[in-house]
């Protein structure tokens, strides 16, 4: 059975909005070779609209080692509001309810499927159940502005799986929905 797996950036007061500004200082090998080891056991991304949008407009044409995995990659977005996803090669925009498809989706074959940004949708998966497991790379930071991972709606009781600490004073944290 396929897993559910989101990985986010994040600082010591929630934010995950806009990593690029504030993540780069604490990024080393060790959290690269994590980042790398996560991606490995997936084989499709699933993104929300916002994501998808970001993305779409830079990976297509960037010309970093990461693009290649990055386009080629099938893509499985989340909107109620996208009619199509043609602006990023391998896209297909979920239809229907998003948790009964993506539910059928983890019952099917093939590696696990990875969440990547999309805030608000992992609070989403979170909610509905359908996400198994959480990581999060929590960086010794408050950034002090921006999107948050959780908002004030309900309670999500969250299990530890696991914890290690990068030596840039970096936590890799990974939680599953109890």
């Amino acid at each position: 059975m396929r897993k559910i797996v989101a990985g986010l950036f994040i600082s010591l007061d929630g934010v995950t909005e806009a990593p690029d500004q504030w993540h780069f200082p604490y990024f080393d090998d060790a959290m690269g070779a994590q980042v790398e080891a996560l991606t490995a056991r997936s084989d499709a991304m699933l993104v929300g609209r916002r994501t998808y949008e970001e993305f779409a407009a830079f990976w297509p044409t960037a010309e970093l080692e990461m693009a290649e995995h990055m386009n080629n990659t099938p893509k499985l977005v989340v909107s109620r509001t996208l009619e199509n996803v043609d602006a990023w090669q391998n896209s297909t925009l979920v239809e229907g309810d998003p948790i009964e498809t993506l539910a059928k989706l983890k019952d099917g074959p093939g590696k696990d499927i990875s969440v990547v940004g999309s805030s608000t949708l992992v609070r989403s998966l979170l909610r509905a159940k359908v996400l198994d497991e959480l990581h999060l790379l929590v960086h010794p930071i408050a950034v002090g502005h921006g999107a948050r991972l959780f908002d004030d709606g309900e309670t999500v009781p969250l299990e530890l799986l696991s914890a290690t600490t990068f030596s840039t004073g970096v936590l890799h944290t990974v939680y599953r929905p109890v």
